[in-house]
């Protein structure tokens, strides 16, 4: 009898998840996990937590999805916050596991913790892959990968993108397996949502609800043209955050577009949210090309910024209260929703970097606290390419952002919406502690 552990990361959904679906097959008995690893909640990078409290509620509102889909089938999801490794090595242990399911993240630190886990446990099997790409590893090869986004582009535009999987569960499902007493601490999970305005709600069902919502209407064929639009609910696809935590897949998200260009053509803004689901394809690849040097100051050109780490200048811009009107606005926003478009976020990482001179990584982590929609390689891929040592060839973005705001806030309603009356945000920023500059080897 095989024993299997599924242990949930970054593919919180049932639906299109090639591991979860390859561990049922292999298996007669399963059962359920997810992890809070403690080491998120620590202030270890650059001072600010790699989990903040609304990105952990939107995971919350997607376990509590899978947990109730899991119970109609007769399973339980296990929700822990601990060590992971030390977690998964009990459970393995105390539970007889033979086989482990688990999704293979892009991220640095995820994948050598796997590698960790694996090499504790040398007689179990593992089952793990990308779920949440358009095309796997296999399709690609280093030197696919040692250039620019148009190099790669030219090269996936080849390539065909995998059909999502057809549903698995089925009367032939494996049995529950109960898991052992021990000592790992259980994570309570909350339904409420009391933080900020809250634009999004996380968990598999509500993110197939959106992506239907979404192609229902005609927004996919005006994309191109409302993209850069600093607000509005349909201006842009609002996929990220399902994508980041794999409410959704980009193949389920792909599908739809498809069927969507059938029934009403294809045209430039079709074309472009192709063109997106791309960028977010060639970021994840480059992620576990680079490895480490994702974080590093220099990045992978080796070529040092000239930055450095100013206390008052990055807590100013943390808060909303530079000189910049607009990014005051993004930065409140971002405070009180944990959103922001995506011309608002190269304009705030423009102006951190060229305008207050101040270490790119800072902002990252910035960014990795406060997103609701975080993602490790488009978030510190993106702010590479920014500071100047990403993949850019043309060596860095500068956004003048007086131009930024006569272009896409012209009557300055996006600024009135952020700023009147408002007070400076309240976010945590413990200038007392912070060194000068932390070691390149920090994340």
């Amino acid at each position: 009898m095989s024993n299997a552990l599924y242990w949930f990361t970054d593919d919180l959904r049932l639906q299109d998840n090639l591991t979860l679906n390859s561990t049922l097959y292999a298996c007669k008995n399963i059962l359920f996990i997810y992890v809070f690893d403690q080491a998120l909640f620590m202030p270890t990078n650059y001072s600010h937590v790699h989990l903040g409290p609304k990105r952990e509620q939107f995971i919350n509102d997607s376990l509590i999805d899978i947990a109730e889909q899991l119970q109609q089938l007769g399973y339980e999801l296990h929700v822990f916050q601990g060590n992971s490794r030390d977690v998964l090595n009990q459970v393995i242990e105390q539970t007889d596991i033979d086989i482990v399911g688990c999704h293979a993240g892009a991220g640095y630190y995820e994948q050598a913790l796997l590698s960790d886990i694996k090499s504790d446990n040398g007689c179990v099997r593992f089952i793990h892959q990308h779920n949440n790409l358009l095309f796997g590893p296999q399709q690609l090869n280093d030197q696919d990968l040692s250039g620019s986004f148009s190099k790669f582009r030219k090269k996936v535009d080849k390539l065909a993108t995998t059909e999502p999987t057809e549903d698995v569960f089925s009367d032939t499902l494996p049995l529950p397996l109960n898991l052992k007493v021990f000592n790992s601490k259980n994570y309570q999970l909350e339904s409420q949502y009391s933080i900020g305005h809250h634009q999004f709600i996380g968990g598999e069902r509500a993110a197939q609800n959106h992506l239907e919502e979404y192609f229902s209407k005609p927004a996919a064929s005006t994309y191109k043209l409302t993209r850069n639009a600093l607000d509005g609910k349909y201006s842009s696809t609002k996929f990220s955050p399902y994508l980041c935590v794999g409410n959704l897949s980009p193949r389920q998200i792909i599908n739809h577009l498809m069927q969507y260009e059938k029934e009403n053509g294809t045209n430039e803004s079709t074309q472009w949210i192709r063109f997106e689901l791309m960028w977010r394809d060639f970021f994840h690849h480059k992620a576990m090309l680079k490895g480490p040097m994702l974080f590093k100051f220099s990045g992978a050109q080796g070529v040092r910024p000239l930055t450095s780490y100013y206390p008052q200048r990055f807590k100013s811009w943390c808060c909303g209260t530079t000189q910049y009107p607009l990014v005051n606005a993004f930065m409140k926003e971002l405070n009180e929703t944990g959103f922001m478009s995506n011309r608002g976020r190269q304009i705030v990482a423009s102006c951190l970097v060229n305008e207050l001179q101040v270490d790119w990584r800072y902002g990252a982590a910035y960014f990795q606290q406060q997103l609701i929609d975080y993602d490790v390689a488009s978030n510190w891929g993106n702010w590479q390419y920014i500071a100047g040592v990403g993949d850019d060839p043309r060596g860095g973005r500068h956004f003048n952002i007086e131009k930024q705001t006569q272009m896409y806030d012209p009557d300055g309603s996006f600024q009135k919406k952020w700023l009147c009356g408002s007070e400076p945000s309240l976010v945590d920023v413990d200038m007392v502690d912070w060194p000068v500059m932390r070691t390149d080897n920090g994340r």
